[in-house]
């Protein structure tokens, strides 16, 4: 990774309370009710300059006790400056506090974009600079969505997009040392010229702009950080909101659609003697790793054939080397883009590479919290113009179909058509494959065999164990 990529990962991680929580945020998720998203809850924090919105923000990250969060600020959005405001910035006489300062067009396109779920490239500022860095930071909407910022509700178009509002309002003295601090020691500048521009443009714009938005406020919290009753307050309503919108759903998932007639975007391999004859050595809980790999792949390579063959393809003549015409058959798709969901879809990536030439490999990391059963997005790497590819999504197995709901959000996140999708497994769970399709119907779903149910551990039934540990050989010894 390069040094940006590394300070990027590092900006959106936070370790509290021997816990880690991920703020750049994740895909959001689906209910079971015909692939609705649950939307987030977007909390907005405003104060003076150096009040400690970035601490309450950082307090209820951590009080809220959930993986995965998305926090915005509001200086990320300062508008590049021509060279005279840059000028006028290096003496300390370009006014950052006025609401002028701030891209409040491409800030409400993100916090839309947030609520809805989608992708977005939010700028990096570099403060000792006065400009953007060439980077962005990508973001996802997350279940609790926090922007902060000195004019966090100075835009009435914002204000109707939170769903709280909390002012922290904090002593101007305090606020003032602070600032001082901040500016002379992180950003280098001078105390002559902090002064300057406190008494020049931060005072005024408290008085004239941020003040007022107290208004706003539905919770005033004084003494930032540092009150707890205030924070204990918000955390515990934030929580009742996200029980009232579930976001808990893989138990909801596996009970849902019970029943329905299998969907028309499903198709299964012909259940052949060889075919069967895969499944038994596979299937089989004494079959030795090696060629447990080894049928595996001869599986894999069987049902990724089939997953091409529904491509489409057009009548092309050729000439023969004994100077005959044959008029056979061409796929009209030229480029295709394999995307595992790793782990056990990784096991798939070499045979969709024998037989499609030159394939573009993109990967998804999604992981099954231990406590919680749901999943979570950790790690995402695709082509940046995959919006113009046929995907083929790979993944071993599909219970509850959760997380293969998550990697669809994600490619419909970054503009592949629904269309354009396959979700290719050599297994799936009957509830899994409405699941998927209830979301997106116009996925194609490909799998070798279609299982009946699934247990309390969400493993499909009959099934063939936990595939990646079987695979990879991880599985925990009977001492453990």
């Amino acid at each position: 990774m390069s040094q940006s990529n590394k300070r990027t990962t590092a900006e959106s991680i936070l370790h509290a309370d021997r816990r880690t929580i991920y703020t750049a945020g994740r895909p959001p998720w689906y209910n079971c009710t015909g692939g609705q998203e649950v939307e987030p809850f977007l909390i907005g924090i405003c104060g003076g300059s150096a009040s400690g919105k970035t601490t309450v923000a950082t307090k209820i990250i951590e009080s809220l006790n959930i993986p995965w969060v998305t926090i915005v600020s509001m200086d990320s959005f300062y508008k590049v400056l021509n060279e005279k405001q840059h000028q006028a910035a290096t003496r300390n006489e370009y006014n950052f506090d006025h609401p002028d300062a701030f891209d409040m067009e491409l800030l409400i396109t993100v916090l839309q974009r947030l609520k809805e779920g989608k992708k977005v490239e939010v700028p990096i500022y570099n403060y000792v600079t006065h400009s953007r860095e060439n980077r962005t930071k990508t973001m996802y909407g997350a279940n609790v969505i926090i922007f902060e910022g000195i004019l966090a509700f100075y835009n009435l178009e914002v204000v109707k997009l939170l769903d709280m509002k909390v002012f922290v309002d904090t002593d101007a003295d305090i606020r003032l040392g602070r600032r001082l601090r901040r500016d002379i020691v992180q950003r280098g500048r001078d105390l002559e010229g902090v002064l300057k521009q406190y008494m020049t443009h931060v005072k005024p714009a408290y008085q004239s702009y941020i003040a007022p938005c107290m208004a706003h406020a539905d919770i005033i919290v004084p003494r930032g950080g540092d009150n707890k009753v205030a924070i204990h307050l918000i955390v515990q309503h934030v929580h009742k909101q996200l029980q009232l919108r579930g976001f808990k759903v893989r138990e909801k998932l596996a009970m849902a659609h019970v029943g329905q007639p299998v969907p028309d975007s499903l198709y299964v391999l012909e259940d052949t003697p060889q075919v069967q004859g895969l499944h038994t050595f596979i299937r089989n809980k004494d079959t030795p790793r090696d060629e447990f790999i080894f049928y595996s792949k001869r599986l894999m390579r069987l049902v990724i054939e089939f997953a091409l063959s529904l491509l489409p393809y057009s009548p092309h003549t050729v000439d023969t080397p004994q100077g005959f015409s044959y008029t056979g058959r061409k796929c009209d798709v030229e480029k295709i883009c394999g995307v595992s969901i790793l782990r056990a879809g990784e096991t798939m990536e070499q045979a969709i590479c024998d037989v499609c030439k030159d394939i573009r490999i993109g990967k998804i990391l999604i992981q099954t919290n231990q406590q919680t059963d749901e999943p979570e997005l950790y790690y995402l790497r695709l082509p940046k113009d995959i919006k113009d590819y046929r995907v083929v999504l790979l993944d071993a197995t599909v219970a509850t179909g959760a997380a293969a709901l998550m990697a669809v959000r994600v490619l419909l996140d970054h503009d592949v058509p629904e269309h354009h999708i396959s979700l290719v497994s050599l297994l799936m769970a009957e509830i899994g494959v409405h699941s998927i399709a209830y979301a997106f119907p116009k996925v194609k779903i490909i799998t070798s065999a279609l299982d009946p149910e699934i247990n309390e551990k969400f493993y499909v039934l009959p099934g063939i164990g936990n595939f990646g540990d079987r695979y990879f050989g991880t599985e925990p010894s009977e001492d453990e």
